[in-house]
């Protein structure tokens, strides 16, 4: 009898700690869970440095050096001209039309400046016609055009379409600026 009472004491003991040696084991979820969020952040940076590198590669693809051409449109300080919209044709085809929203004007004013067209072009002569709707001066409606004829070579080609105001002729102006 004192044999079965010490083996039980013996196994009671054992099992106590096998007991406290699971609970030491397992840790708390919260702190299951900080390593696992440090991980998922990893994953999701990983991801967005994943994304970035795509977006260059498909825009190097799809747009190499050696044809590529991107039409700007700025404007400079235009107090005499509201923008609605711009038109833009590539060898007398429509490559671009955009519709402009009054914050997007104002970001313009302030000096941005946007991307209305990213394309290939072959190498040679091309001519580029934009279209400019909005308001002019006395509100009154306004639409102006300019022309830019530009050799196209191996090198990517970037255009500026610009509205300029002209204090001097009391009207906007619109010009293009082919940037090297």
């Amino acid at each position: 009898m004192a044999g079965v009472c010490l083996a039980l004491c013996l196994c009671s003991a054992w099992g106590a700690d096998a007991v406290s040696t699971a609970k030491a084991a397992v840790p708390p979820v919260a702190a299951a869970s900080a390593p696992l969020d440090a991980r998922i952040q990893d994953v999701k940076s990983e991801v967005i440095q994943l994304n970035r590198d795509l977006l260059v590669l498909e825009e190097e693809l799809l747009f190499p050096a050696n044809t590529q051409v991107a039409v700007f449109v700025s404007m400079d300080v235009g107090k005499m001209f509201e923008l609605d919209s711009v038109q833009v044709k590539l060898d007398d085809k429509l490559v671009a039309s955009y519709l402009y929203t009054p914050l997007e004007v104002q970001a313009l004013h302030r000096g941005g400046v946007q991307r209305v067209y990213l394309g290939n072009l072959r190498t040679g002569t091309h001519e580029l016609v934009a279209l400019f709707t909005g308001k002019g001066p006395h509100e009154r409606d306004y639409q102006r055009g300019t022309t830019l004829k530009f050799d196209k070579d191996t090198q990517a080609k970037f255009i500026e379409l610009r509205i300029r105001d002209s204090s001097a002729k009391l009207q906007p102006e619109f010009d293009v600026k082919l940037w090297q």
